[in-house]
């Protein structure tokens, strides 16, 4: 996972280096994105540590500074064995949001999004199978830095919903990319 970022990091900057093209736009357009999520465990199963996951999103920006977004986080499955018992529990997130941007120069700009979700852990163990389910609220602050005009990248900070009681904690850390058309 560090080795991943060191080389989105690294690409994010020699590419930057090479773009010659002005970032602003004021037109609306829509977008789709990929993310790599991390959350850690709940529920002391023995499970702890944080896994990495996917993230899919795509959204539409009214202007430079207003849109919505919609997106899906697959909290995948975490295997656990505590000594007493020993099972695995998986999840998702679904959500929509309204997404404020304020640019901090041409390429960079910071962001937070505010809207509904919901979410789902599971939680199979010795026979025993639960689930937990729950909507509510979703909130995010981000950081986006612009590539191009079509190619940007995001680290965000997300919550879904409320604490549970086993699975994927609610607070999500992503980093992605995004291509504007």
């Amino acid at each position: 996972m560090k080795k991943l970022i060191v080389a989105l990091l690294a690409g994010a900057a020699a590419m930057s280096a090479a773009q010659a093209q002005t970032t602003t736009t004021t037109q609306p357009r829509g977008y789709v994105g990929l993310g790599i999520a991390t959350a850690g465990s709940e529920g002391g199963l023995g499970d702890s540590g944080s896994k990495s996951s996917a993230k899919i999103f795509g959204g539409y920006e009214i202007d430079q500074m207003y849109g919505v977004e919609a997106g899906y986080t697959d909290f995948r499955k975490h295997d656990f064995n505590n000594g007493t018992a020993s099972g695995n529990t998986k999840g998702y997130g679904v959500y929509i949001a309204g997404k404020a941007s304020v640019p901090i120069n041409e390429q960079a700009s910071v962001y937070g999004k505010l809207g509904v979700q919901h979410s789902n852990r599971e939680l199979n163990t010795q026979g025993l199978n639960l689930t937990d389910s729950d909507n509510g609220l979703y909130g995010a602050l981000g950081v986006q830095y612009n590539l191009n005009q079509q190619v940007a990248l995001t680290a965000e900070y997300e919550r879904y919903g409320k604490s549970k009681s086993f699975g994927a904690k609610p607070d999500v850390w992503t980093i992605g990319a995004k291509y504007s058309f």
